[in-house]
């Protein structure tokens, strides 16, 4: 659609108007509000993003002018000044809440005579509705500041005079331009810092969850900062002009030009969406962004990813344009042409530690050559990288990587090298994914750059998430980073072929967003993989199989009882032998800390080492020889005497307490933690009840707290709510009741949730003790609000019950993460009469999945539908009544 700048803005009309009103603001501000509304109208119409950013930056040029015209005829100006367009406005781009920076440029450094007429005039344009950024200076301190700092000469260089004595910016560009100030290399060094540090705000990754389409790395920033450094050594303006110096040929101007337009377009969007200058891509406005920019949700594809992975691919093609034409500006403007030539093979050389082709025909002479790059990338660790002239013959020629390509036993072969290589498999996997040549050698692999899941647990897109994979696996075998994981990485040590490690990570997410099981369909794609690159019978089945269960270990450990023989003897069934448990642990570790940053912890750890020790220990004992509980429990006793502080504790309390407790609760606990509880408890009086013991674990960087009491039915529910008074979110909790009538009961809180309590252990411990004593005191709501990000993803409850095993129940709630869930849930049990046996609590980002080993209050699984329905009802009830209640303080505190 086309945007006439004559009906946004008529002159004759508004000249016209003005002359006859006596209320010039009324008209600049109800004038600036009609073309602003139109402007909006039009893109939401579908007219051109360049379109509305110059129009408006055209419309603001006009109102200045007529508002500087009426200023200086109504009042006098004693300065010889200029008004100057600097920034983005000076650019003649102007988004739709960007600020309108300019420069009062005056030729002397008497500020007094103009002080009057430039304070007016700028509180003029703040009342009409323009948000102004401004400094007003002489030229000599133009001059000054922009010697001292490179924003300023960088403002400068895009200055645009608009009205006033435009003599007075030709001399300031003057004595800005590169021969006087900031020469083109310092310049380029000081951008390229600037730049850098950028990055590291972002966590260098363009892959953010609400990305900055402004500032994050490749961002319209990026784009800018090209233009730049081009402009500073060449004198070029625009980004046509780039390409008039040769940094840029045609085909990269037109990427460069639509990866611009469609940041441009989504930035237009955000701000009429936000009703402000807003360049985050924030949650609660990308489902809005989606529908507006006309994506629809389908075939399982919502709306939301479907921008987000345009949005993820466009970013990551302007980042590797970025450094394509930045290494090359080095080269060019920097470095000692043709020093440090040192020949690789006929095919290839190295070029001041730079790869690079012998001449601009090898790859379309020799396309196995695109492959052979990142075998010599492996092989040669000094190189820095792939040279940019090379780069740009590579994607000119990523076409001929087609279905033939494939299938030659030489590409094949090349690329089972490269993941047999013992370094430099991760830089080159990650180098080959930039420039578009994994994607194009496994398409499946392709179709999920830039696929991002639309929630709060994975902060990655699967491309992305699956190279953190491939790293993570990588540094087990690397003795330098031993010390990270010890146990993954002496299993890693003993491996075999750790290449089937590799392509089971680049694998395990490659059918994320096609609908169904993504295990499943990704077992079928790195089965055919596999098979086409020649793998062995068993070393195919054996990669397919740790795609398809690369789930397994990480739901075992998190979701189930790994202390009970029967949860690790279905799972080793599962499992088959020592090699696959192997491979499987260190691939679901490698998992889930390419998760996110924040999804790994040490608790996790703990739980799958636990799993992997059990499991190999039962492994060795053979599948017909099943663990024996009877040997494991007096194992741990006699373990737990050596322990236990024989001067405070006597045999026979010991004993006696331990008499009281059954089988299970043995099994869940080490001899440490055994003798634990038996130093706190076996000889604790009456009087002394409820006891309650706290013990910092830095095993996995949290607390135990051990609470021992008379048993009640509403015992655990004054616990629970006594944590969540104290702002303590429990991780894990075991239940055991003993034959006496009393409770032990063991709850994990880790370090995170601790705060500041963690240094005052006995303060903690005394009051802990009086909410359980009193529990009607202080039971005031938690202050806690939904977060902004949060809110943005609601989660629906369900409540699953699974009565698969012969002692217990499993009941798992699903519900948005919430604080005192299990305070909550602990009240339903109460109410519906049944009894918490432990509990896993596990948050994926805005989702809980807990996990509950229930009982009736006999002991038995809970199968009676009546009581079924009694624990959902009564589940979604509190869950969503805490809900409402903490959508409310939001709201009040808004």
């Amino acid at each position: 659609m086309y945007v006439s700048r004559n009906k946004l803005f008529n002159h004759n009309h508004f000249a016209a108007r003005l002359s006859e009103t006596d209320d010039a603001l009324t008209l600049f501000r109800q004038s600036l509000e009609a073309a602003r509304r139109a402007l909006e109208q039009h893109h939401h119409q579908g007219a051109s993003s360049q379109d509305i950013v110059r129009h408006h930056a055209w419309l603001v040029d006009q109102l200045l002018r007529f508002a500087w015209q009426h200023f200086t005829k109504t009042k006098e100006v004693q300065a010889d000044i200029a008004l100057v367009a600097v920034g983005g406005y000076g650019r003649g781009e102007l988004h739709p809440y960007s600020d309108i920076d300019l420069l009062l440029l005056l030729s002397t450094g008497k500020y007094d005579k103009a002080k009057s007429f430039s304070e007016a005039f700028l509180s003029f344009l703040w009342d009409m509705g323009l948000e102004v950024g401004h400094s007003v200076r002489s030229i000599r301190d133009c001059v000054q500041a922009a010697k001292a700092d490179i924003t300023v000469v960088t403002n400068l260089m895009e200055a645009r005079h608009l009205v006033g004595n435009e003599d007075l910016l030709a001399k300031l560009q003057v004595r800005t331009r590169a021969k006087k100030i900031w020469s083109p290399q310092r310049f380029y060094k000081a951008k390229r810092a600037e730049q850098a540090a950028r990055y590291k705000k972002f966590n260098e990754t363009a892959y953010n969850l609400e990305p900055n389409i402004k500032e994050g790395p490749g961002g319209l920033r990026d784009i800018q900062t090209i233009s730049w450094i081009v402009q500073r050594r060449y004198g070029v303006s625009g980004l046509h002009g780039l390409v008039e110096v040769n940094f840029l040929n045609e085909e990269e101007y037109r990427a460069l030009i639509r990866s611009r337009n469609f940041l441009w377009k989504l930035r237009n969007a955000l701000h009429y969406a936000a009703k402000r200058c807003e360049d985050r891509l924030l949650f609660e406005h990308q489902r809005t962004l989606a529908r507006d920019l006309g994506y629809e949700d389908h075939d399982g594809h919502l709306a939301v990813e479907q921008l987000m992975k345009r949005y993820y691919r466009t970013v990551k093609e302007l980042r590797l344009l970025s450094e394509i034409l930045l290494q090359n500006y080095e080269e060019e403007n920097l470095l000692v042409k043709g020093k440090g030539v040192e020949k690789l093979n006929a095919r290839f050389q190295s070029y001041n530690r730079y790869l690079e082709t012998t001449n601009e025909k090898v790859f379309e002479q020799n396309p196995s050559s695109m492959l052979e790059a990142f075998l010599l990338l492996t092989q040669n660790p000094h190189l820095a990288g792939i040279r940019a002239g090379t780069i740009r013959m590579l994607r000119a020629n990523i076409g001929r990587i087609n279905q033939s390509f494939r299938e030659n036993v030489k590409n094949q072969d090349m690329f089972m090298q490269i993941m047999r290589q013992s370094t430099g498999v991760t830089r080159a996997l990650r180098r080959m994914n930039a420039y578009g040549v994994l994607g194009a050698y496994i398409p499946a692999f392709g179709a999920v750059v830039g696929q991002m899941q639309h929630d709060l647990f994975h902060v990655y897109t699967v491309d992305a998430h699956s190279l953190f994979v491939v790293r993570n696996l990588r540094r087990f075998f690397i003795k330098q980073f031993e010390d990270e994981f010890p146990l993954a990485s002496r299993v890693a040590a003993e491996l075999a072929k750790p290449e089937r490690l590799y392509i089971a990570g680049l694998f395990h997410d490659i059918a994320k967003g096609r609908g169904g099981d993504h295990s499943l369909l990704g077992e079928i794609d790195a089965r055919n993989f596999c098979r086409l690159h020649k793998l062995s019978d068993y070393d195919t089945h054996f990669v397919a199989w740790l795609v398809r269960h690369h789930l397994l270990m990480s739901n075992s450990a998190q979701k189930e009882d790994v202390s009970d023989p029967q949860v690790v003897m279905r799972f080793i069934d599962k499992i088959g032998d020592q090699e696959h448990l192997d491979n499987l642990y260190l691939l679901t570790v490698a998992d889930i800390r390419g998760t996110s940053p924040n999804v790994w912890n040490a608790w996790k750890g703990k739980l799958l080492e636990e799993l992997y020790v059990t499991a190999t220990h039962a492994l060795r004992l053979g599948k017909g020889n099943p663990i024996r509980v009877e040997d494991r429990i007096a194992d741990a006793k006699g373990e737990a005497q050596n322990f236990i502080n024989v001067k405070n504790t006597s045999i026979e309390n010991t004993h006696q307490f331990w008499s009281a407790l059954s089988n299970d609760y043995f099994l869940r606990y080490n001899a440490e933690e055994l003798a634990w509880h038996v130093n706190s408890i076996a000889d604790t009086r009456a009087i002394d009840l409820p006891l309650v013991a706290i013990r910092r674990v830095s095993e996995f960087d949290g607390h135990v707290f051990l609470i021992y009491a008379a048993e009640s039915d509403l015992l655990l529910s004054t616990v629970t709510g006594a944590f969540e008074i104290l702002n303590l979110s429990i991780t894990d909790a075991r239940i055991h009741n003993t034959l006496s009538g009393f409770a032990v009961y063991s709850f994990v809180v880790l370090d995170s949730q601790m705060h500041d309590a963690k240094d005052h252990l006995d303060d903690l411990r005394i009051r802990l003790r009086q909410l359980i004593l009193n529990p009607k005191v202080e039971r005031r709501p938690r202050s806690t609000r939904i977060t902004r990000t949060m809110k943005q993803f609601p989660t629906e409850t369900r409540v699953i019950f699974d009565s698969t095993q012969s002692s217990h129940t499993v009941m798992e709630v699903i519900a948005q993460d919430q604080p005192g869930l299990l305070h909550r849930v602990a009240r339903c049990l109460w109410s519906c009469k049944v009894k918490l046996v432990s509990a896993k609590i596990a948050t994926y980002g805005e989702r809980a999945e807990d996990i509950f080993i229930i009982t009736d209050r006999d002991g038995n699984p809970v199968s009676d539908k009546t009581i079924r329905n009694c624990l959902t009802d009564r589940i979604h009830d509190a869950l969503a009544a805490q809900q409402d209640t903490l959508r409310a303080k939001t709201a009040s505190a808004l």
